[in-house]
């Protein structure tokens, strides 16, 4: 199946269970993508990639312990791509700070919780990108900062000297909420990631 521009139509999940799981749906579908909501552990045998969304990171590790839903999710994310935001980035870290919490540990970052204040401390910011098409508008909601990053990992944004927007082989990760914002470039760059890992 090939969407109106010839490219092939990738199966992304997004794991419905916090946050603004809708809004990323939209995202991907504008970006080509079939979209579909994860709520259950076998659902995750027909996707090609994965979003985790914001919300509360030890509420969905609650909700993950029921049905091996962890380790299924944890091998999914070993083997094909899966772009965590928000509270999605902390479980992909391979260390969480601030307090202390275990993760997917996945991806070779270390990741502080809650790092920029609290809810009325959200921000909105424009900040360049290495992304094509100029500075990139984020939205931070009870942020976590990634303060350490392994030579692996290529950021693509920071936030001051903090990235905030990464990738590792076949992970994405941002602090920020890209669904929040009119821009789609994020999402069209995982949906590009998942299609090239597909094909290979």
């Amino acid at each position: 199946m090939t969407s109106a521009n010839n490219q092939p139509v990738v199966r992304i999940g997004v794991l419905a269970i916090q946050g603004n799981f809708a809004a990323h749906a939209a995202a991907l579908r504008s970006a080509g993508a079939n979209a579909v909501e994860v709520r259950k552990p076998e659902e995750l045998a027909v996707l090609d990639g994965l979003i985790i969304p914001g919300g509360e990171s030890t509420t969905i590790l609650r909700f993950l312990d029921h049905n091996d839903f962890f380790a299924q999710m944890k091998h999914f994310a070993e083997s094909k791509p899966v772009f965590g935001t928000c509270a999605g980035c902390i479980l992909l870290a391979k260390e969480v700070l601030q307090p202390a919490q275990r993760s997917l540990g996945v991806l070779n970052v270390t990741v502080e919780r809650n790092a920029y204040g609290r809810q009325n401390d959200s921000v909105i910011l424009t900040t360049p990108t290495s992304l094509p098409g100029g500075p990139l508008e984020m939205v931070f909601i009870r942020a976590p900062r990634i303060a350490q990053t392994a030579p692996s990992v290529e950021v693509l944004a920071r936030r001051g000297d903090d990235p905030v927007l990464v990738r590792e082989g076949h992970l994405l990760a941002a602090t920020f909420h890209p669904e929040m914002s009119t821009d789609t470039r994020v999402h069209s760059l995982f949906v590009e990631m998942v299609r090239a890992h597909r094909e290979a």
